[in-house]
């Protein structure tokens, strides 16, 4: 393996966060914070880091392999993780450093789980930096870098696989570094339309720039403690609308940008997202339209937290806990799907689905007929076996990391409903869960352990499992 190139990435992704963290030291300094200075800090922590290791582990050769491409992914993460928490714990409003852990690795992981108790009291440049983080998250860092940086290899292909969401990665065009800058140019004209809508509605520019980049990373962390409760209609249902956009493939978006409508009408992966959410607003509006005024209201909460758990962003307009159960056992279904590969959401994503579906329909075909020579097809293309046997197997590994986590944290004594749905939330990137962590509590009592496992968690269910196993695999540091 390619250390000194892996080390080196690493060091470069650090002194990149130093340039991130300066909107929210420039927010922090707009109204007047004390955490600034905190701010500056970290800034000073991410240069001293960054130019130490790209500087003593400058390598002989740039070229590199998944296997590098993997632990680069997953190291930048965590040294991501550990100083963008720098701000909230020296600032003294996240005491501990393991909470303030924890909140950053939410942050870029897009989960939205948070040890936050008073969000109102934050200061505003630690509340913009905490978002900020679901913005930087929801596209990748590593993308990121590979749409500014110039001498980058096109071996590069094996970081963005690393990264990106979903069972099949290419490329958009011929060229890696145009992929990624179309991917971003996308992802800021978005955010940017999120931030017009929402002016309109009349929420102020803060709060419309937070909650824009928290929806466009699918992350959810916002400035209120009742999350959207508060908010007039208008904006519950513009963030409904742009939460299920961010959750579509985004080379759907390119090819609308080039007018292929055709191609984007036969999606499949479209399709279902789009058939799963309109049969569960259905289903849960009509079971909880009793609990509103009217059914206009019930759907737009229907559709607001359907939005929220498929897209796995996690803000809220009212607390689904009290929901009936079987509105509640949709919800958790639907934890498990989350949005399309590509997106900026989380979970096993529809593409899995269905060529997990298609899966066993083949198999039962070849029970029936032991002769006949069945091939599979996704999106107008036919299924390379290799994808498929790598699905089923990243069922089981996700499975495994799931039960893990739930086991850990059963050792706090929560109920069973709450252990369970905070793994499968933190796994799957949603952030708000069942019972003592649902979307009107927090994270808080949960033990410092439970914590690190659920922070880590969050990080192998955003890098879908296989970096994070792979830079902790001791085979893979061995010299052999």
């Amino acid at each position: 393996m390619n250390r000194r190139m892996v080390l080196y990435m690493v060091g470069n992704v650090t002194k990149l966060e130093a340039l991130l963290l300066l909107p929210g030291l420039i927010t922090a300094l707009v109204y007047r914070e004390a955490c600034a200075i905190d701010f500056l800090v970290a800034i000073g922590v991410s240069l001293a880091v960054g130019f130490f290791l790209t500087f003593v582990f400058k390598p002989s050769s740039k070229v590199f392999f998944a296997k590098e491409g993997f632990v680069i992914v997953a190291l930048c993460w965590l040294v991501m993780s550990a100083i963008g928490a720098l701000p909230f714990y020296l600032s003294g409003e996240i005491p501990s450093y393991i909470d303030a852990f924890f909140e950053t690795s939410s942050g870029f992981t897009t989960t939205g789980a948070s040890i936050l108790t008073d969000v109102e009291s934050m200061s505003k440049g630690l509340l913009f930096w905490r978002s900020f983080t679901h913005w930087i998250g929801g596209m990748g860092v590593l993308v990121f870098i590979m749409a500014v940086i110039n001498n980058l290899s096109d071996r590069s292909i094996h970081i963005l696989r690393a990264e990106s969401p979903g069972p099949v990665v290419g490329k958009l065009v011929p060229k890696m570094k145009q992929t990624t800058r179309i991917l971003y140019i996308i992802y800021i004209a978005l955010t940017l339309l999120n931030i017009v809508f929402l002016l309109i509605g009349g929420m102020p520019l803060f709060e419309s720039i937070v909650h824009a980049v928290g929806t466009a990373g699918t992350g959810g962390f916002g400035v209120k403690a009742d999350s959207f409760a508060s908010y007039s209609p208008y904006l519950q249902w513009v963030t409904t609308i742009f939460m299920f956009i961010f959750g579509v493939n985004f080379n759907i978006y390119y090819l609308l940008l080039l007018r292929k409508f055709k191609s984007v009408l036969k999606s499949t992966e479209l399709k279902c997202y789009l058939c799963v959410i309109a049969s569960a607003v259905v289903l849960i509006c009509i079971n909880i339209a009793p609990m509103f005024d009217s059914v206009g209201e019930a759907l737009r909460h229907t559709s607001f937290q359907i939005a929220t758990v498929m897209s796995t962003t996690g803000y809220a307009t009212t607390d689904f806990n009290l929901w009936p159960s079987f509105s509640k056992s949709i919800l958790f279904m639907l934890m498990f799907m989350g949005g399309c590969a590509g997106s900026t959401a989380g979970g096993f994503k529809c593409a899995r689905v269905i060529i997990l579906v298609k899966k066993v329909r083949r198999e039962i075909k070849k029970l029936l007929h032991p002769r006949s020579v069945t091939s599979m097809m996704f999106e107008g293309k036919g299924m390379d076996n290799q994808v498929v046997s790598s699905t089923s197997s990243y069922l089981v590994v996700y499975i495994m990391i799931i039960c893990v986590c739930f086991l850990v944290i059963s050792l706090d004594g929560f109920d069973f409903e709450t252990n369970l749905t905070a793994a499968v939330s933190c796994v799957n990137n949603i952030g708000p869960a069942f019972g003592a962590a649902g979307p009107a509590s927090s994270y808080a009592a949960f033990s410092p352990l439970s914590k690190v496992v659920l922070s880590l968690a969050m990080l192998f269910g955003r890098l879908e499992i296989y970096p994070m196993l792979i830079a902790f695999s001791p085979s893979t540091w061995s010299k052999k």
